[in-house]
């Protein structure tokens, strides 16, 4: 039940409100005194709306520009003191799968890929939150103390976590939703490879926008094309005066065109043909060359100005000479149309009286199909199709809201030339559905496509019927429904199934793992120095402190890891040598000098392991004399 104002109303809204209806062009956005986004009135160009001659104002430029960009900016560049912690039993073959799935704000986790996957990246497909009102959780806030942020917007978790929420109230601006995808976009360009795309998908309410940043993010350049996607089977009832049945997928290069080879260097040579498609390829006459599908032999050209291309052509069952229509001509010169004669290629219909056309055979079809920005839901599948493919993994009920088609997502990977030992990125992973394509697809041709999926583990709402059957975060159902479909695969696919990977290494964004023992010598006294010596905060394992050094090192996170035992010590071995760790509290010379002799390209140690300075130099001597390629390094 809404409650009384009890007060005069707001004269100063009441006049905003009748600007926008006269001149919805001057209407802008602005942040009041406590940091609330609202709408406000642009007096500059309001004058000029008033004024039958060009009124003085700043100076012009195009720009994007909107509240709280330079805090999102700085947001993309502050450093965050993280890490990713390993969750085993989360995981599904751990030890050696490829793939990776990450629990957290996809913020974090980009920052902590920054250096691990930097370039590495060939597809990254999201499905951001779109902004109708109510739908996107984010922490974005680094400039603020927790106190500054209560006291400005009265809003925060147990821990004093930001959560900042497109409430109704605010939902409606589009500031709040440049800002929560500005800087994720900013660092997931660093992570594309020279040959990487990145594809959005993306509503009407922010298309306009999203194209705008995405253009300052990754170069105008470097646009591709704009898809649109059919998620519907037929117009319904819309709260709008029109049903909107289709979606946007934008999409972007790493590199401009002209710093490539070949302009279209990311895309695939050869697309798989949808139904649709092969259906265009007859053999009426059954020529021996198998299935052809005919074209117009004519272009938009006059005699007079192609007259070389314009000349009879000799029907051979009826004996007429025939012409192209008015102001066309052929598109191929006299000796060329007579190869085709001779070659059978040209065809005049069943009866032999139609005007002709020329034969392209599939056989012969090495360009494949260009991709059109027309994606129909019989191609590409819709939201239908998408929830029977959940419905078929959750037998339970509707688990998610909004999935998507499984190959939707199979599609956009042959058009970005997804191959080999790709990875495929989501950090708005939601139901999951990219993990359940890339697994598909390896299945399908044997290759090893690996994925990286990032999922906030956002709590559903009380009433929700996926929290009804049990299931507590998006996060959490989104890994059930890769480890099920990943269990579908190896089922369907048999022995020949060996190879796959369907498992994937869960990583969920914490604390860092060191205590923060940075003090003023003021605060620091004789009887704290004990609390000092130890840098790790209670309750982290080695394999913690494992993650936490791979990131520090760049190192994927998805390296195979041995744990062996050497002086009754806990060693980790990574890639078979890559590197070796040992964060046991004591580090005996025997240990030291054991894991130097297998000479690995990096190894680290517990710093505080050691017994003394002494013991820690002495360390450092073994490998210079042992193995003097060694990194060796100490946390």
């Amino acid at each position: 039940m809404e409650k009384l104002r009890m007060t005069s109303p707001d004269l100063t809204d009441a006049n905003i409100d009748k600007l926008a209806e006269l001149f919805p062009t001057v209407m802008t956005e602005s942040v009041d005194a406590d940091g609330n986004v609202k709408m406000a009135v642009d007096f500059d160009l309001l004058r000029q709306e008033l004024s039958d001659h060009v009124v003085e104002g700043p100076q012009e430029r195009y720009q994007l520009d909107w509240p709280g960009k330079r805090a999102a900016a700085f947001a993309a560049n502050a450093p965050i003191a993280k890490t990713l912690r390993p969750v085993r039993e989360e995981s599904v073959d751990f030890d050696i799968t490829k793939n990776l799935f990450i629990e957290g704000d996809n913020l974090d986790a980009l920052k902590l890929l920054q250096e691990s996957y930097l370039g590495k990246v060939k597809l990254i497909y999201i499905d951001p939150p779109y902004n109708t009102g109510n739908d996107f959780v984010y922490d974005d806030d680094f400039a603020e103390s927790t106190l500054e942020y209560l006291r400005k917007s009265g809003q925060a978790d147990e821990t004093g976590t930001k959560l900042v929420a497109n409430t109704e109230a605010n939902g409606r601006f589009h500031s709040d939703w440049l800002s929560m995808i500005y800087p994720r976009l900013r660092l997931a360009r660093d992570l594309l490879a020279s040959d990487g795309v990145i594809m959005i998908s993306i509503d009407d309410n922010e298309v306009a926008n999203l194209r705008k940043v995405a253009d300052e993010v990754f170069g105008a350049g470097n646009f591709e094309a704009s898809f649109v996607w059919q998620r519907k089977q037929s117009p319904q009832r819309d709260a709008t005066n029109i049903s909107a049945t289709h979606d946007h997928i934008l999409v972007y290069s790493k590199r401009h065109p002209s710093d490539r080879q070949d302009a279209s260097g990311w895309l695939a040579r050869i697309l798989p043909m949808g139904d649709e498609q092969l259906d265009r390829y007859k053999n009426p006459d059954n020529d021996p060359r198998g299935f052809w599908s005919s074209s117009d032999c004519t272009i938009n050209k006059t005699a007079k100005e192609r007259p070389n291309l314009y000349y009879p052509v000799r029907n051979p069952s009826t004996g007429e000479d025939v012409y192209p229509s008015q102001n066309r001509t052929w598109i191929f010169g006299r000796s060329s149309m007579e190869r085709l004669i001779s070659e059978n290629r040209l065809w005049w219909g069943e009866r032999g009286a139609n005007f002709p056309r020329v034969k392209g055979f599939l056989s012969e079809n090495q360009q494949g199909v260009r991709p059109q920005t027309l994606l129909l839901r019989t191609l590409v599948g819709d939201n239908q199709a998408a929830t029977r493919e959940v419905n078929a993994l959750f037998p339970e009920g509707n688990v998610f809201d909004t999935p998507k088609p499984t190959s939707l997502i199979k599609h956009l990977c042959f058009v970005a030339n997804v191959r080999a030992d790709d990875i495929v990125m989501d950090f708005f992973a939601g139901s999951g559905t990219t993990a359940d394509a890339v697994m598909q697809l390896n299945a399908e041709d044997g290759e090893a496509r690996r994925f990286v999926l990032v999922q906030l583990a956002e709590e559903y709402n009380e009433n929700s019927l996926a929290h009804g059957l049990g299931f507590v975060t998006i996060a959490a159902t989104a890994r059930e429904r890769v480890r099920r479909a990943g269990i579908g695969i190896l089922a369907k696919a048999g022995l020949h199934g060996q190879d796959l990977d369907c498992g994937f290494r869960t990583l969920r964004v914490d604390t860092s793992n060191m205590v923060d023992v940075l003090r003023t010598p003021d605060a620091t006294d004789q009887l704290a120095l004990d609390q000092l010596e130890g840098s790790v905060k209670p309750g982290r394992s080695g394999e913690d402190l494992l993650f936490q050094v791979l990131l520090d090192w760049g190192l994927e996170v998805t390296m195979p890891i041995v744990v062996e035992q050497i002086n009754n010590r806990e060693v980790f071995i990574v890639e078979g040598g890559a590197l070796i760790a040992c964060f046991d509290e004591t580090l005996p010379p025997e240990l030291v000098h054991e894991i130097a002799k297998r000479e690995p390209l990096r190894a680290v140690f517990r710093n505080s392991g050691f017994a003394s300075d002494d013991a820690r130099i002495n360390a450092e001597q073994v490998f210079r004399e042992v193995s003097p390629a060694t990194d060796v390094k100490a946390i």
